[in-house]
């Protein structure tokens, strides 16, 4: 076989049509005339800004503990799915956010992926567990857990009611660059040594509403505090405190964002986008996009992002200081 003879007579095009024909026969494809420009001038993105209502969530997962087996319990979720055509994950690029439930006395089996995970508790009684490597930590209603990557982790509702929370996994993005791996535990349940009131992996809401309402705000009529030290790589946890009548907004920026409501009443525009929310609803807002937010009521919110990845790979960037980039130019 002569390696000098290219695979198809390219000479043989004799315009643009009929050469990009012949590119399709080496899986080539051209870039000067691409359908779906990659490199833009500004970001773009078939996500869309989007709320789900908690009452809604609660209700169905209420059927699905019904239909849904104890076998399944760690799986008895919902997915919030960004509404755009083909999708059928991801909340926003890098995250996705679903409500789960656990039944009163039921055990969700251990398992471990490389996700990152988080999980907000909506409701919960005494002696709602997380399991992490082995540690039980208590879940109470606005907490706030962690379950860094690869740890072993499962579910204990040693109560006697229901318990709902939203879990926030990076794994979208896990899954777009590929290292996804997931491992059940062994023993289907692992063993549990002790209690952790205390741990590193739990921001409990008794805790942390104190020192946020003594934050001093951020903006008029906001505080806000960024749940800490233990840390995540590629998302944060921030909480909001928005007094009533607080009109709040934000310049687009390139970091993607989920608001849950941890308490109060208000409406948002994100871009053309209006919701209204009260306690429990979750609101997606994509990269790129222009926010305000009311409370009508004083709100506590808590705002998941993607933006310490962002700032790690140097990609962060706002819509006033691109401007401003522009006319240093």
């Amino acid at each position: 076989m002569n390696t000098d003879t290219p695979t198809v007579n390219f000479d043989a095009a004799d315009d643009l049509p009929s050469l990009h024909r012949l590119l399709d026969q080496v899986q080539a494809k051209n870039g000067w005339a691409k359908d779906v420009p990659v490199i833009v001038r500004e970001p773009k993105h078939p996500f869309v800004p989007h709320r789900w209502r908690y009452v809604d969530m609660r209700a169905a997962l209420h059927v699905a503990g019904r239909l849904v087996g104890t076998e399944w319990a760690e799986r008895r979720n919902l997915i919030m799915a960004n509404p755009f055509p083909g999708n059928d994950y991801a909340t926003v690029p890098t995250l996705v956010g679903a409500y789960q439930m656990v039944k009163a006395g039921e055990k969700a089996h251990s398992h471990r992926h490389t996700p990152n995970a988080m999980r907000i508790v909506l409701e919960a009684g005494c002696g709602t567990y997380t399991v992490v490597d082995g540690t039980k930590i208590p879940m109470e209603p606005g907490d706030v857990l962690l379950t860094p990557n690869w740890c072993y982790h499962g579910h204990s509702n040693e109560s006697e009611q229901d318990a709902y929370w939203i879990d926030f996994l990076d794994s979208p993005l896990v899954a777009a660059l590929g290292p996804m791996f997931f491992q059940p535990h062994p023993e289907k349940n692992q063993p549990v040594e002790d209690v952790d009131h205390q741990s590193a992996m739990r921001f409990a809401f008794s805790a942390y509403l104190p020192r946020l309402r003594s934050t001093p705000e951020a903006a008029p009529g906001v505080r806000e505090l960024e749940l800490g030290p233990q840390k995540l790589d590629t998302f944060d946890r921030v909480a909001m405190l928005l007094d009533k009548g607080t009109r709040h907004s934000q310049d687009m920026h390139t970091a993607s964002q989920i608001y849950t409501v941890l308490a109060g009443r208000g409406s948002s525009r994100i871009d053309d986008c209006d919701f209204d929310w009260q306690r429990g609803d979750m609101i997606a807002v994509p990269a790129w996009k222009k926010q305000e937010h009311l409370a009508r009521e004083e709100s506590i919110l808590l705002r998941v992002s993607d933006e310490p990845l962002m700032r790690m790979l140097r990609w962060y960037y706002t819509s006033a200081g691109m401007v401003a980039k522009k006319a240093e130019a």
